[in-house]
């Protein structure tokens, strides 16, 4: 131990695989990995799990998880949680990984927030790394973040009864501009052009609802903020007629994020365009026991699909195994017949 971490010992974590990264692909690989005999922690920056699904779209079906006809983003993110929660292994949130060391053998992780993991692999299920929304550049806007400016909609609920403005044209604002049709009381759309970046069957809906009156679409660019004693009143925005103030009570700001994968992109892992190359093989990148999966693992033909994301995970952990245990053989055992695992999970055994 080094005189540094006896000076914060109480910040170090010793485990098997530290997995940067609480989104789909993360919480699947903590999941496999106690399946497999391994101890796992798994840190993430934001202040919540989900990754990019909770973020963005946690209320956006998806259609092709196998076995699953239909889920909410929250609802696939809530039942990955559910299948980790018997091996009680540690999240932490609001730590972005921050430093790579080669310690001996093994590896050690220190967050910016000063946590440091001592570990035999690293897995990096970043997705596009750490993000930030593109902020509305008006100097009345940072007051007003967190009260009635959103970046991002975390509950449907909070706009019910509320006139709400939507800036933005991608597949979010859209997205959110037929969602919140029944719960906020007027929804206007904005956006700089008249044809959307989204989906065409998300933008023919969004069309349709205008038609019928249950939004309201301007195109034209948000000018000024107006406020009275802290509140949120309205806005001027800037159209190709001109000049025109809008009034509303709430604004999402869908401008879309900016990825960064931070400190990580300084590690010799040969990014490219915030993505890590990998061996195909088990996903272990151009540093033994460090692995990428997910959306920030490049290779060819590389599918950028969630069920990618859980084979690549599944795939890396094997061998991680192999830095865990080196003088340790690995058996496959199906979980059908596997007793331990589930006395583990709580299910009743033969």
């Amino acid at each position: 131990m080094t005189e540094k971490d006896r000076d914060t010992c109480a910040l170090v974590e010793t485990t098997d695989v530290l997995i940067i990264g609480a989104g789909p692909a993360g919480l699947w690989a903590m999941f496999e990995a106690g399946v497999i005999g391994l101890r796992c922690v798994a840190l993430d920056a934001l202040d919540r799990v989900g990754g990019q699904c909770t973020e963005l779209y946690p209320d956006k079906p998806i259609y092709d998880i196998p076995a699953v006809p239909r889920c909410s983003a929250q609802d696939l993110v809530d039942r990955l949680l559910e299948q980790c929660a018997p091996f009680g292994f540690p999240i932490h949130l609001g730590q972005r990984a921050d430093a790579l060391e080669r310690v001996g053998e093994r590896w050690r992780v220190t967050s910016r927030e000063g946590r440091i993991f001592d570990t035999a692999a690293v897995m990096i299920a970043a997705g596009n790394g750490a993000f930030e929304p593109q902020r509305v550049a008006l100097p009345e806007a940072a007051s007003l973040e967190g009260r009635s400016l959103h970046y991002a909609v975390r509950q449907a609920e909070r706009f019910r009864g509320r006139r709400v403005l939507i800036a933005g044209g991608g597949d979010s604002a859209l997205d959110w501009a037929l969602a919140l049709r029944g719960i906020a009381t007027h929804i206007t759309l904005l956006h700089r052009r008249a044809n959307f970046r989204a989906a065409p069957a998300t933008a023919a809906a969004v069309k349709a609802a205008e038609q019928a009156g249950q939004i309201d679409f301007v195109v034209g660019t948000l000018d000024a903020l107006h406020e009275t004693a802290d509140v949120l009143t309205g806005a001027r925005v800037k159209t190709l007629e001109g000049e025109r103030e809008l009034a509303f009570d709430e604004l999402i700001a869908l401008f879309g994020l900016v990825p960064d994968l931070g400190p990580i992109a300084g590690w010799p892992l040969d990014a490219r365009a915030g993505r890590i190359p990998v061996d195909t093989s088990n996903y272990e990148t151009a540093l033994p026991g460090v692995f990428a999966i997910g959306d920030i693992a490049l290779y060819d033909n590389k599918q950028k699909l969630i069920l990618s994301a859980f084979h690549e995970g599944s795939l890396a952990l094997r061998k991680a195994y192999a830095y865990a245990f080196p003088d340790r053989q690995r058996t496959h055992v199906h979980s059908s017949y596997d007793t331990a695992l589930q006395k583990k999970l709580g299910q009743p055994t033969a």
